[in-house]
């Protein structure tokens, strides 16, 4: 099992969905996020440059999650984990798009969607 980095509940208040009320009134959106990293060089040399800053990728996630709204959320995990791969220490990741105000006609405590990706080996860009 490889080493992983967890970041869990970035919250923010955003206008992702499809219809016109969630636009415009917003709601609230949650997501985690778990990196696959090898940690070992990091531990070796106590050097926060061999590993992922976990609050400089906090604060990535958390603009796109307050940034351009998107229809679906499939869509806003799709972008979160292109943000995550974008790093070169990142081997894959999974995030989990959390949106526990969405009206579905029934009572329930949330919807999520989660997906994997992982980086293509030797292109250096995130596999799909």
């Amino acid at each position: 099992m490889p080493d992983q980095i967890a970041v869990r509940g970035i919250t923010a208040h955003a206008h992702h969905g499809v219809y016109g009320f969630e636009r415009e009134q917003g709601q609230t959106f949650r997501v985690d996020a778990v990196l696959d990293v090898d940690t070992a060089p990091a531990a070796a040399t106590d050097d926060l440059q061999e590993t992922v800053n976990y609050a400089e990728l906090a604060q990535q996630l958390h603009a796109v999650l307050t940034g351009e709204p998107v229809d679906l959320i499939e869509t806003l995990a799709q972008r979160l984990a292109d943000v995550c791969l974008a790093s070169p220490l990142v081997d894959a990741v999974q995030i989990t798009v959390h949106k526990p105000d969405a009206d579905l006609g029934v009572p329930a405590d949330d919807v999520t969607v989660s997906i994997r990706r992982e980086r293509a080996s030797g292109d250096g860009t995130g596999g799909r």
